[in-house]
């Protein structure tokens, strides 16, 4: 009388417990990677100053890529053109990697029941982008096939909303940005908008472009830091740029207090605290380490021959300047140590348009001037040139 065993490799033998337990484990780890792509969608879309790390793992993989392809582009409006598409490439490779991390997590959990890997990856792609092609012979439907069923629709619909909300606030932004051409130049520079303010005038609005500007910092401190994307949409213009033009207007604020102690409005000041406010968060929020709390006689990297070129510019016009530009010197350095270095590696990072007291770039192009427009009248058909100072004694 024979006695039959079962066989190691069927559903009771080790083989099968082993297989068993590998299906469990890798149930498990989809719940796990299911989970982790959830709280990275609802940190990056739904939770307003969410943590960024893993957005920044992928912005800074995209920016690898771009600085290799840069390398390649001779001209600037070419360069700045590539650069724009950057933040379309960062947020499609995101949704790349959540739909990625959705089917292999759902896949793990429909290979538990049985079957080939393949064939679940398969049936969870299926039910993922609600295609419904795939479906186990003789089952039903699971609860993990509508979960993923669910995921593919709310994911989409999650990115879809999510970019009404970038351009309303990049449409704020570069509202006043280009308001800010005619005033101080494209690209801007400081001592252009304290210049072109005295040429026509208008150095009593300057007190309206500073209020204007300290509500524009405090608007983009909390859209860029809520959503960090916001920072690699570039300025429709190759020559114009957000960062740059929020620096000029630091720096005419900062020169105007420094050469006109006595007259210069208050909301300088408040639009000069506003600003590097906002740069110091931006800075936090993409973990850049600068000084939080510097002192007034601290170095900048401005140099003193840069200064002279400023002064020589608002002076030429006869801006009514109260000190020398020895004495303006440490006032105006003590105002901009607390955001030259935020700025200047905000600009160095997104590769913004070099600019007139921007700091270094990524590349060793000069930076541009700032375009001048020609006063035409009737009277002066080539343009009227600006008027000298008054020298006169008294």
């Amino acid at each position: 009388m024979s006695s039959s065993w079962p066989s190691p490799s069927g559903p009771g033998g080790p083989a099968g417990s082993s297989i068993k337990g590998v299906r469990i484990a890798g149930a498990v780890l989809g719940v796990l990677i299911v989970v982790a792509v959830w709280v990275n969608v609802a940190i990056t879309l739904v939770i307003p100053r969410g943590r960024i790390g893993f957005i920044k793992i992928v912005d800074r993989f995209v920016d690898r890529v771009y600085i290799a392809c840069g390398r390649f582009v001779r001209r600037w409006d070419r360069r700045d053109a590539l650069l724009a598409s950057q933040p379309v490439a960062t947020l499609g490779l995101l949704l790349i990697i959540w739909l990625a991390g959705f089917l292999i997590g759902y896949g793990l959990l429909l290979w538990l029941p049985g079957g080939s890997f393949p064939d679940a990856l398969r049936e969870a792609g299926s039910s993922l982008f609600t295609l419904g092609f795939a479906l186990r012979s003789g089952t039903e439907p699971t609860a993990a096939e509508f979960l993923a069923a669910a995921s593919g629709l709310i994911i989409v619909a999650l990115q879809i909303a999510y970019l009404p909300t970038l351009y309303a606030a990049y449409n704020r932004r570069e509202t006043v940005v280009t308001l800010l051409g005619p005033r101080a130049g494209s690209p801007a520079w400081g001592p252009e908008l304290l210049a072109r303010a005295q040429m026509v005038d208008g150095v009593d609005q300057l007190t309206v472009i500073y209020d204007d500007w300290e509500r524009w910092s405090a608007d983009v401190a909390e859209s860029h830091s809520s959503y960090p994307s916001l920072l690699r949409f570039r300025s429709p213009e190759p020559h114009s740029s957000w960062v740059v033009s929020q620096l000029a207007v630091l720096d005419a604020a900062a020169l105007h207090l420094a050469a006109c102690p006595a007259s210069a409005p208050f909301t300088a000041r408040l639009c000069v605290q506003m600003g590097f406010t906002c740069l110091r968060k931006l800075t936090r929020t993409l973990r850049i380490p600068v000084d939080e709390d510097p002192r007034p006689d601290g170095p900048v990297q401005l140099t003193w021959a840069e200064f002279l070129q400023g002064w020589d510019r608002i002076t030429a016009v006869g801006f009514p300047v109260e000190r020398t530009a020895e004495e303006a010197w440490p006032h105006f350095r003590g105002w901009r140590v607390n955001y030259e270095s935020a700025a200047y590696k905000l600009a160095s990072g997104l590769d913004v348009v070099p600019a007139r007291w921007s700091g270094p770039r990524r590349h060793a192009w000069s930076p541009y001037e700032p375009r001048q427009l020609a006063n035409r009248t009737p009277e002066h058909p080539d343009g009227q040139r600006a008027p000298a100072p008054d020298t006169r004694p008294g």
